[in-house]
């Protein structure tokens, strides 16, 4: 049983919260964790190499950049990102857009690759 504990939320440098929920030694194929992007905000463009990642969004709005996919996402939807592909998403409600980023095998830091050329 892994307990919700909204305290051990932390910001990330993607521009983003996240609240790991599952990720660990004991279980590498799979991580889950609950991100949450504030009102107008765009996470950094970036790769996760070797893990494919699903966002499945729980509530809010949003527009997800995925490859050359650009999309307007809302809450019972799931984004499918192959591994290797670039991504990104924005906020554009005005409360937090609050989603599961659920990846195979688990999404470890030394796989994430930030690709932002805007900044």
């Amino acid at each position: 049983i892994h307990k919700h504990s909204p305290s051990r939320e932390y910001y990330f440098k993607e521009g983003c919260h996240i609240l790991e929920i599952l990720n660990s030694d004991d279980d590498t194929d799979v991580s889950i964790a609950r991100a949450r992007v504030e009102p107008g905000v765009r996470t950094r463009t970036h790769v996760l190499t070797a893990t494919r990642e699903r966002y499945l969004i729980l509530s809010g709005t949003g527009t997800v950049f995925v490859g050359d996919i650009e999309e307007q996402v809302k809450a019972g939807d799931l984004v499918d990102i192959p591994a290797g592909c670039e991504q990104a998403i924005v906020n554009t409600d005005t409360e937090d857009l609050i989603f599961l980023s659920i990846c195979t095998p688990r999404v470890l830091l030394r796989n994430y690759r930030d690709t932002d050329h805007a900044n």
